[in-house]
C-alpha cells in the first residue's frame, strides 16, 4: 500500500511569527487522515517549525539542499546543517529552482545522491513546460528528467524517494491538469519506472500531482488510481484551504 501524502510547500512566505501561527492553526484543525503531512517553510524557520511541530503528527522539510558535505558555498545549506535541526526530508528539483537558479539534472543527480546517502526523504520535482506539451514532448521530457537524475540510484534508495509531477504550466497559474491528464502522467511515471528497475519498485513509489491544487479539485484529482497525494503551493498558506485539501485525499 502506497503512502498518501500531502506535502505544503511555503516558498519564500511566511515570517517568524506568521509560521508559528500558521502552524497553531493546522494543528488545531488537522482532520483525522491516514495520509502523511508535510509542511516546508523557508530556510531560517526550520528550527520554530520542528520545535512548534513535536506534539503533533505533521513533518517537517527544506524546500532545498546543497550536495556538497561541507565548504566555500556561501549561503547554502548541507543535508547535515538539516538533520541537526530534526529535518529529515528535502524537496529538491522544484521548476522554479530549474528555471530561476540553472538547476539542471546533472546538479539535481548529485544533490539526490547525497540526500539518500545521508538518509534524507527526497520530495523529488519533475515536469514539462507548456511548449513541452503543446509540441507532444511531455513523455519524453519527463522521462528525461527522471533517467537523468533519478536511475543511477539503487533499486533500494527509492524507499527514500517521493516523486512530485509538476507540470510547470500548472503552477501558480490557476490552470490545472485535468484529473485524466495527471493520471495518464502518474500511469507513464510508474511505468518508465518499472521498465528501468522493476514493478515491485515502481508500486510502492508515492507520485504526487503538484499543479494549482486546491479544495475543489483536491478529490477528483486524488482520486485517480496513480495519484499518491499533492504538493501544494499557494493553497498550503491558508489553513482552511490545506486542511480541506487533507481531508479530500
Amino acid at each position: 500500500m502506497r503512502t498518501k501524502i500531502v506535502a505544503g510547500n511555503w516558498k519564500m512566505n511566511k515570517n517568524l511569527q506568521e509560521t508559528e501561527a500558521l502552524l497553531s492553526e493546522l494543528s488545531a484543525m488537522l482532520p483525522d487522515s491516514t495520509a502523511d503531512v508535510i509542511v516546508a517553510p523557508t530556510f531560517v524557520n526550520l528550527q520554530a517549525a520542528v520545535n512548534s511541530l513535536q506534539s503533533s503528527t505533521m513533518q517537517v522539510a527544506a524546500q532545498n539542499m546543497h550536495f556538497a558535505e561541507s565548504g566555500a558555498y556561501t549561503g547554502e545549506i548541507s543535508a547535515d546543517m538539516l538533520l541537526g535541526l530534526g529535518v529529515d526530508i528535502v524537496i529538491l528539483g522544484h521548476s522554479e529552482r530549474r528555471a530561476y537558479f540553472g538547476e539542471d539534472d546533472a546538479l539535481l543527480a548529485k544533490k539526490v545522491k547525497t540526500a539518500v546517502e545521508k538518509g534524507l526523504k527526497t520530495i523529488f520535482c519533475f515536469g514539462e513546460e507548456l511548449e513541452d506539451r503543446k509540441s507532444g514532448n511531455h513523455f519524453s521530457v519527463v522521462e528525461s528528467q527522471l533517467k537523468n537524475a533519478l536511475f543511477d540510484l539503487d533499486a533500494s534508495a527509492w524507499k527514500s524517494i517521493i516523486l512530485a509531477y509538476e507540470p510547470v504550466w500548472a503552477i501558480g497559474t490557476g490552470e490545472t491538469a485535468s484529473p485524466e491528464q495527471a493520471q495518464e502522467m502518474h500511469a507513464f511515471i510508474r511505468k518508465t519506472i518499472a521498465d528501468a528497475y522493476n514493478a515491485s519498485v515502481a508500486d510502492a513509489v508515492s507520485i504526487l500531482y503538484g499543479g494549482s491544487v486546491k479544495p475543489s479539485n483536491a478529490a477528483e484529482i486524488f482520486s485517480k488510481p496513480d495519484v499518491d497525494g499533492g504538493l501544494i503551493g499557494g493553497a498550503s498558506l491558508v489553513a482552511s484551504d490545506f486542511v480541506a485539501i487533507i481531508a479530500a485525499i
